[in-house]
């Protein structure tokens, strides 16, 4: 599947876990944005709790929120 070209990708540490598979993410420049659970992570059921490093897609019109796309471990 083709990566979508025009997202900013970006490195973060969760530091809450909110509603509806929704989080709250700490990233570079100590901005807080609110980032969701990707289809692929969702569907491996891939678990992700405060304090998991993770990458994060950012739309380039909205910087407050995001994608998560992968789990460090």
């Amino acid at each position: 599947m083709p990566k979508q070209k025009d997202t900013i990708e970006v490195e973060g540490v969760v530091t809450q876990a909110l509603a509806n598979t929704q989080f709250r993410v700490k990233i570079e420049g100590d901005h807080e944005i609110l980032a969701y659970v990707g289809g692929r992570m969702r569907k491996n059921f891939i678990r992700i709790v405060p304090g998991d490093k993770v990458r994060v897609e950012l739309s380039p019109y909205d910087l407050t929120k995001g994608r998560i796309t992968y789990r460090e471990r």
